[in-house]
Formats: structure tokens, C-alpha cells, sequence
């Protein structure tokens, strides 16, 4: 008997294994209907074996569907990325054939001429389309442009019969990438990193990169030449770019459009579904070479995938903390070492662990070293707020406000970055002292004057401001308490009120569109003085910006994050890297409190190694990623007493291991989300021990009930 295990998109640990009949040739990866209850789901088949006998009855495979047969890398890359995230295979399955599950586009309707029929009335607006059209197939609109008439014209040839209607079904059409079309000139560091890229990939093999470049020192031109290099040598080879952020995926779409002379493959939330269905469709085909997207890009079935590169590979944006929980980076590393594939992590400010890697030598090391061509790293001040405090109810101190001003006298851009969304991050009752939080979150609402209501960052929930104090009832007590972005540009409209200011925040740019659209104007030097939170510091190549001031420097520093001082490290590298990334000299003012802090120290002189051997030193002695490995399990219920009878079996649970210790359960910092409340616990382990085999071994002594959500977070970047 041959039976098939099948992967469906449930949260279930396994596979399902069913009879495969006579009549089917079914092969791992195919995608099959099979019954589940009263059902048919589609799956995948993760294997296929023959057997003597059950004592249980299979039901039987439906149907072997026509959709194509995942790659069997792909497929083993899914399993892989299940085991080491504790995920449910089939969902993790169901990922990689996201794309599959939208609907196909519209076919496309065209006109084409009707053999041996002439229209009866041959006028001069006819004969032009006539001519326009020849022996082609075009959309009437199309052909009206074409022609400089109206549309009626044509259609008036379709009534006549001369002309008749056609569908086309529409397939994305990737031309294929010139590798010729547009060299860039490389200095000799971004020369020598291209060249090591392309000939690893060239040998064949897994190969890791670290992509080592300051702020503006030309890292997407190298690995772009390194991609060229790739397609000249394999031009069937396909490569995947990964950004962390939409908003920046359309300026590297652009440097990838004028290198190759043609546009390539986007994969992100912001593609329309029918379009994602064509793009999955045609990196199985292998009709697609180059694919920027998120990091849901991973799952895509690459049918011949050679290089991939993670830009910014330090973003904390990689990591997916919702749903299937992983590092779009470490992922990345592990679908190329799958599919014998280089990855190149690319960063001003790499992360610790990936230094680590190159340090040990399990990554290759390219550095660059200077910026491209002329220009040079900013002077990075600090401002000293015991000294020099600003005004009463403002933000920017006297050095900050003169600079700005000097800045704006030359005619040259100034960038504010206060890391807050919205108007103020705390709202109070000055009557009683209330703080304002949303009603099933331990969140506070934010203040935000431009849509005059307060906003919970975490779950989304708004409200209008209220005029009373919904605890002691005072009329007209509730104030702001501190800066977000949108208080920093009023206080910048008031100082300089001719300068053109603007907002730089996910609520004034949603989307890629509107992203863009503030982009050029930045770049085309139509604003001044550009108030912006951290997503105008990935990236983004400003030409005018001379001048970038750090509002609050100790923001990221406080609270208890293992992570706290790297991250501030690398945010603010990349913020105060946006100066001076042309012709004209940057330069940096960072306000702080403790300016004897060794981040901002290190980001004063200018010097990240001394930065990362304290940190390095402080992780070792304390056996911290990357010298050691933690992991979370979130517990999170509606029911308080279900998630606490959860927690305490867990706790009695735990397994005898060495080298390894567990702390919790504990509330967690924000104990209540969306009505559900949460309760965490913390394993920390030597570098060397099997964690995902402890975890499995814990989490297998503990019946969970359906009222509880039990969340396994391995390597978390996120401690709330």
C-alpha cells in the first residue's frame, strides 16, 4: 500500500498521512485535495512511502491538483524553518504557497484585425488605427493612443466587423536583465567585494557574506555588480533581494530598473493579490531572474535560486512577530545553505551576531571602508541638555536651533529624528494624574493633533479625545506630556515659520506610494526641514541634507531590553548617516542627558569597534546571543486563571538539562493585549546546547488548553 504525508495548513505538529490511489502518481511536493471531515483542503506532500498495513483505515487522496509541484528545496526549507521555529509544518507549508491562494487576473481584452474585412467607410481616422494596429493585438485604448483617436473610432470598427475582440490571459511578463546595460564605476573595495560575491557563487555552494559598508560607502552597487556578474556567468540564475521596509523598496527598484533595463519581480504586502499570483508563478517557472520583496519573499519556490542579499540586515523589521514567529535574516542564511546558494548581509551597523559570524570566520568579511566618491562621514556632536536645556514646553536646545537655522541660511536640508509617532506619547490628567490607556491594553494612547484623537501604537485602537477625565471627570484636564514628531514640527513652524517642513512618520507616508511621492520632494529639495521617525534612517539617499539632529539620544537607552544599547547604536548610526551623503560636509547634533553613555561616546568618536567590544564582553559574561541562545514562550488567554494554571504546569514541568536555565513565568510588561492576558518565561542556553530539542521535550509534558495561545518566540528581539 502506498500512502502519502500530507501537509495542511493547520496548527498541528505533523503530517497526515493518506492512501494514495492506484490511479494517482502523486511525488513529494505535489499539491493535492485531500479530505479533512467534510472537507477537501489543499496540502502538500511532504513524503511518499509504501507500507505492509495499518490498523487504522487512510481515507484516500482526492485529487493531484494541476498547480505546479513546489521545488523539493523549497519544500525542504519549509520543513526546516518548522522544526528550528517550533511552527506547524502545514502552516509553515501554507506560506509557501501564498501566493497560489489569490485569484488570477482578469484576462486582458485586445483588438486584432479581421482577415479579408475593409471598412466600408475608409476615412482617415479609420486608416490610422488600421495602420497603428498592422498585424498586432492591442487594448482598444492602447490602440487609440497609438492611433491619436478616439476611442469610438475603434469601436466603431469592432460594430463593423473590420475589427474583432479578443482575450488574452494575462502572464506576467519578466523580460530578462541586461548585465551590460548601465556599469556602474566601482572604487576598488566595492570592485574587490563584487568580484569575491560572484566568484562564490560561480564555485557553487553555500556561502555567507558579511557586506561591512559605513553609511553611503555604495553597498547596493556592489552587490548589484556582484548580481550582474551572476546573470552573465548563469543566465537562468535567480536572485532574491530582501528589504525590510516597503518604503524603500521602490528606490531600490529603481537602481535595479537603470542597471539592468528592466524592472523586477515585487513581492511584499503591498502587491495587489493578482499580481503576487503571477510573480509566484513565475519564479517556479524560472520565468523571473530578480525578486525584491519583505521577508515573505523567503518562501517563494525558487526554481534556480544562486544569490541572496538582506539588506540591512541588522533591521529589526526582519523579524516576524505576529503569527509564525521568525528572523527573516537567519532564515535567509538557511535557505541558502538548502539551496547551495551566497548570502550577502549588507549593514552600516551589522548586528552582533552576524559580526560574531564573520569574527569567528563562518562569513566571509568584506569591508568598505570610505564613502562613494567625494563625500565624507558627518562630524557627530553631542549636546549636553544638563547645560543647555531647551525652553519650557519645547524640545530643540540652542545649539540644535542655531544649527538648523545656519542650515537653512545655506539652502541646505535639515532632518529632525525624534523616534515617536503622533503629537505627545502620554497624555494626563492634570487634575488627578490619570494616564490615559486603551480600554483592553496596558498600552498608552498617544496624542495625535492632526486627526485630533488618541491612538494605541500596539493593537490600532483609536478614540476621539475626550473632554472629561474618565476617572475623576475634570473638564478639559487631559494635557500632552511629552514630544512625538508631529509636537517637533509645531515647535519647528513656530522657529522658522518660512522654512517648508513635512513628516516623515508611518502615519503622514501609509503606504509605498505616498512614501515615494515625500522621497523625491526630499530629494528634489522641495522641504527644508524634514521631521521624521526611524523610517527616513534606513536607506534613504538624501543629496541636500547636510544637517541631522537627534532630538532625544537616551529614547532607545531606557528600560531593561537585552538588545537596548545595540539597537540605539545602530538607529542612530543610520539617522546621523543621512548627512552629508553628496558633495557638501554633514554634521550631527545629538541631544542627550548622559552623554557619557559608551553608545553615544562611541557614535561621537566614531568608532563602532570599541562600541562593540564593550558589548561583546558585557554578553559573554552574562552568556547572551551571540554567545549564547534564549528563547520565549508567550502564554496568552482571555481566561486570567487559564493562563496562569498554564504557566505553573509549565513551571513544574520543566526538564532536567544542563548548561540551560529557565526564569518565569512572569507577567509580562505589557500584561494585557487586545483582552488577553500574557504571562512569559525566558530560557536561556549555551551556545552549543540543542534548544529546539529541550523545547520540544518541555512544551510535550504540558497539555495546553484551546482558550490558551502558547507562543514560542526562539532568538527573540522583542521582550514585552
Amino acid at each position: 500500500m502506498k500512502v502519502a504525508s500530507v501537509l495542511i495548513p493547520l496548527p498541528v505538529p505533523e503530517a497526515f498521512d493518506y492512501a494514495v490511489p492506484e490511479e494517482l502518481a502523486v511525488a513529494r511536493g505535489d499539491q493535492v485535495a485531500v479530505p479533512l471531515g467534510p472537507r477537501l483542503i489543499r496540502g502538500v506532500v511532504a513524503e511518499v512511502f509504501e507500507t505492509t498495513g495499518s490498523n487504522r483505515r487512510l481515507k484516500a487522496i482526492d485529487q493531484v491538483l494541476t498547480d505546479p509541484r513546489l521545488p523539493a528545496r523549497t519544500l525542504d526549507f519549509v520543513e526546516w524553518a518548522a522544526r528550528w521555529t517550533l511552527s506547524p509544518p502545514g502552516e509553515m507549508a501554507a506560506t509557501a504557497l501564498k501566493g497560489l491562494r489569490a485569484p488570477r487576473p482578469r484576462p486582458e481584452r485586445r483588438v486584432k484585425r479581421v482577415d479579408g474585412r475593409n471598412p466600408a467607410r475608409p476615412t482617415a481616422t479609420r486608416t490610422a488605427v488600421l495602420e497603428a494596429l498592422g498585424q498586432k493585438s492591442m487594448t482598444g485604448a492602447d490602440l487609440a493612443r497609438a492611433a491619436n483617436v478616439s476611442a469610438g473610432v475603434v469601436k466603431g470598427l469592432v460594430d463593423d466587423g473590420v475589427l474583432t475582440v479578443i482575450e488574452i490571459e494575462a502572464v506576467a511578463a519578466f523580460d530578462a536583465p541586461d548585465p551590460d546595460h548601465a556599469p556602474a564605476t566601482l572604487n576598488p573595495d566595492q570592485a574587490a567585494s563584487a568580484a569575491a560575491i560572484a566568484d562564490a557563487v560561480a564555485a557553487g555552494g553555500f556561502a555567507p557574506f558579511l557586506l561591512d559598508g559605513v553609511t553611503g560607502s555604495g553597498k547596493t552597487e556592489a552587490y548589484l555588480e556582484a548580481a550582474a556578474r551572476t546573470l552573465r556567468h548563469d543566465p537562468t540564475a535567480q536572485i532574491l533581494i530582501l528589504l525590510p521596509e516597503i518604503a524603500l523598496t521602490q528606490a531600490v527598484i529603481e537602481r535595479i530598473t537603470a542597471r539592468f533595463g528592466v524592472a523586477p519581480a515585487e513581492w511584499h504586502s503591498g502587491v495587489a493579490a493578482p499580481r503576487r499570483r503571477q510573480v509566484w508563478e513565475a519564479v517556479v517557472a524560472g520565468r523571473c531572474n530578480i525578486v525584491v520583496g519583505a521577508r515573505s519573499a523567503l518562501f517563494l519556490p525558487y526554481a534556480s535560486l544562486r544569490l541572496v542579499v538582506v539588506d540591512e540586515e541588522h533591521d529589526g523589521s526582519f523579524k516576524q512577530e505576529e503569527g509564525l514567529v521568525y528572523h527573516g535574516r537567519d532564515l535567509a542564511v538557511a535557505r541558502s545553505r538548502i539551496e547551495g546558494a551566497t548570502v550577502v548581509l549588507a549593514s552600516a551597523t551589522p548586528s552582533l551576531e552576524t559580526l560574531w559570524n564573520a569574527r569567528q570566520g563562518r562569513y566571509g568579511w568584506l569591508k568598505l571602508a570610505a564613502r562613494h566618491g567625494a563625500a565624507v562621514l558627518p562630524d557627530i556632536e553631542l549636546v549636553d541638555l544638563r547645560t543647555c536645556p531647551p525652553d519650557p514646553q519645547t524640545w530643540l536646545s540652542a545649539p540644535l536651533r542655531d544649527a538648523i537655522g545656519e542650515t537653512f541660511a545655506r539652502g541646505e536640508q535639515s532632518l529632525l529624528f525624534l523616534n515617536r509617532r503622533g503629537y505627545a506619547p502620554v497624555v494626563l490628567c492634570r487634575a488627578c494624574g490619570h494616564r490615559l490607556t486603551a480600554p483592553d491594553t496596558d498600552s498608552w494612547l498617544v496624542e495625535h493633533r492632526y486627526t485630533g484623537r488618541l491612538v494605541c501604537h500596539l493593537t490600532g485602537f483609536s478614540m476621539a479625545k475626550p473632554k472629561l477625565c474618565p476617572s475623576c471627570g475634570a473638564e478639559d484636564s487631559l494635557v500632552p506630556v511629552g514630544p512625538g514628531v508631529e509636537r517637533v514640527e509645531e515647535e519647528v513652524r513656530r522657529l522658522f515659520p518660512e522654512a517648508r517642513t513635512a513628516i516623515f512618520s508611518s502615519d503622514t507616508v501609509p503606504d509605498g506610494q505616498s512614501a515615494r511621492a515625500l522621497i523625491q520632494s526630499m530629494a528634489e529639495g522641495e522641504i527644508d526641514i524634514l521631521v521624521a521617525t526611524q523610517a527616513a534612517a534606513k536607506g534613504h539617499n538624501f543629496p541636500r541634507l547636510t544637517l541631522v539632529g537627534v532630538v532625544d539620544a537616551d529614547l532607545g537607552l531606557r528600560g531593561g531590553d537585552l538588545r537596548a544599547a545595540e539597537r540605539t547604536y545602530q538607529l542612530l548610526a543610520q539617522a546621523t548617516g543621512r548627512a552629508g551623503r553628496a558633495d557638501k560636509p554633514g554634521r550631527a547634533l545629538l541631544q542627550t542627558w548622559t552623554p557619557e553613555h559608551p553608545v553615544l561616546m562611541a557614535l561621537a568618536a566614531g568608532d563602532r569597534d570599541a562600541f562593540v567590544e564593550a558589548e561583546m564582553g558585557e554578553r559573554e559574561a552574562a552568556s547572551l546571543p551571540p554567545h549564547g541562545r534564549l528563547a520565549a514562550i508567550i502564554l496568552s488567554s482571555e481566561n486570567a486563571m487559564a493562563v496562569e494554571k498554564v504557566a505553573r504546569d509549565l513551571a513544574e514541568a520543566i526538564p532536567n538539562a544542563e548548561r540551560l536555565e529557565v526564569y518565569g513565568p512572569a507577567d509580562a510588561p505589557l500584561a494585557l493585549v487586545r483582552g488577553r492576558r500574557r504571562k512569559r518565561l525566558l530560557v536561556r542556553a549555551d551556545r552549543d546546547v540543542n534548544l529546539q530539542a529541550f523545547l520540544r521535550a518541555w512544551l510535550g509534558r504540558v497539555k495546553v488548553p484551546a482558550s490558551v495561545r502558547l507562543t514560542v518566540d526562539v532568538d527573540p528581539y522583542s521582550f514585552l
